[in-house]
């Protein structure tokens, strides 16, 4: 169904993560073509649409309160197995379908959606990128990507990237489009704030280790002990049980229970832009709230305590001006970012999303060419079909029989032999396997 002045576009989003899911959502205000309305959210101005959401059943899948912080709006959101999404984008008509998913779960839908779409007259734009920074596992996550009508790239040197590792393989490079993370956004740092303000954004997998992490934990409080005067904050992404985007095994507010902080150290949870409107000073490993605060011109540390390590990724942060200790930083020191560097992350910059826009635009008013993914069964006969099992997929994106729903919706006592599993299953992932893990280190 192409896109009306009259009827707004209707965009599926299909996330499998807290994270990935306010990535494609509010990718999708961004990148909507037509007339722009007030999007209610902080972000400025988009098209009117509608929104369908979807969430990929996993270890990740959000619970309530991570989407009621997300804090985005949706015409629907359900639950839904990879078979039960193609499914609905066979029977549904929509206009755009984005894709934030890891990169197997993209190639997986890329291949089911061409089946899916195979004898329809118009399909809908497919779009998909990467919710922050890349900084590891780049061949392989871009080339699971590849056959999307859109790559998004969240930077000029992101998009640079991208092309040339397509261009390299003998891929269609096409695809890749300069944008910029879709969150960026909020007030502009006003000075400093009485009292002044310490953000600590936590990450759930770096570091990965209790040293390192009670090491930051530690340095974090004595900088509050040593400014009594300011507020230091720990803000955390998850509550205890809960996933996000990656396994968090050893929670920092489990930790801080270990240590007698000060009255001006608090933990945090909520709306990282909400946190970011009191901060005036950001400090993190590698977190995506790093640009955040940059977009801000909020003073930005990323820290250095701990080695600059592709492991860590703040290698990153190479050249930015924000590479600093806790040393530095207990002695006063605020971090000034180069110019340079903040403009080819697609940090402060006007206009990301006309490019995607324009080009979207044009797109729905073509009838699209099958996709077309750089991985067959032909190019990859030892990689694809088991990357596409996982999500109950054959090699050519038809559901594997016993494929769970792929016949017909589920009623309410599987839908609550399925809730019930679930819990189960998290309780194994999130609870039962780190302490075995851990067992298997001493």
């Amino acid at each position: 169904m192409p896109a009306s002045t009259t009827k707004p576009p209707r965009i599926a989003v299909l996330a499998d993560s807290d994270t990935r899911w306010k990535w494609g959502a509010l990718t999708a205000g961004r990148i909507t073509p037509g007339p722009a309305v007030e999007s209610g959210a902080g972000d400025g101005p988009q098209a009117a649409f509608v929104l369908d959401g979807f969430l990929l059943r996993g270890r990740a899948t959000p619970t309530a309160r991570q989407l009621a912080e997300v804090g985005v709006r949706a015409d629907s959101l359900r639950e839904v197995t990879a078979v039960e999404f193609l499914r609905e984008m066979r029977e549904e008509q929509y206009d755009m379908v984005v894709l934030a998913l890891v990169g197997g779960g993209v190639q997986a839908m890329l291949h089911g959606l061409k089946r899916v779409w195979e004898n329809r007259a118009k399909r809908p734009v497919v779009i998909t990128g990467y919710v922050g920074v890349v900084y590891e596992k780049l061949a392989d996550g871009l080339l699971l990507r590849h056959g999307a009508d859109l790559v998004l790239a969240n930077s000029r040197q992101d998009a640079e990237r991208f092309r040339a590792v397509y261009e390299g393989v003998g891929a269609d490079a096409s695809a890749v489009t300069e944008v910029a993370l879709p969150f960026l956004g909020g007030a502009p740092y006003p000075g400093e704030r009485d009292p002044y303000t310490v953000v600590f954004a936590a990450q759930p997998s770096v570091p990965g280790n209790r040293r390192d992490r009670m090491y930051l934990l530690e340095r974090l409080v004595r900088h509050a002990r040593l400014h009594p005067g300011r507020r230091v904050l720990l803000k955390l992404r998850s509550r205890p049980g809960e996933h996000t985007t990656h396994i968090e095994e050893l929670p920092y507010q489990k930790l801080a229970g270990k240590l007698a902080a000060p009255d001006n150290f608090q933990l945090v949870y909520g709306h990282m832009g909400e946190v970011l409107d009191r901060a005036d000073l950001l400090v993190t490993v590698s977190s995506t709230a790093a640009l955040e605060s940059l977009h801000r011109r909020i003073p930005t540390a990323v820290l250095t305590d701990l080695g600059v390590r592709e492991q860590l990724g703040n290698h990153h942060f190479v050249g930015s001006g924000c590479l600093a200790s806790w040393d530095q930083l207990d002695a006063g020191h605020r971090p000034v970012p180069d110019e340079e560097w903040v403009s080819r992350q697609g940090v402060a910059t006007d206009g990301a999303f006309d490019a995607a826009r324009e080009r979207i635009a044009k797109l729905l008013a073509l009838p699209l060419p099958p996709l077309t993914p750089y991985y067959t069964p032909a190019t990859a006969p030892g990689y694809l079909p088991a990357l596409l099992a996982r999500h109950h997929l054959a090699p050519d994106g038809s559901p594997l029989p016993g494929a769970p729903s792929h016949d017909r919706a589920p009623g309410p006592v599987r839908q609550l032999t399925r809730r019930a599993a679930r819990a189960a299953y998290r309780q194994g992932v999130q609870r039962v396997a780190p302490v075995i893990r851990r067992m298997g280190e001493l």
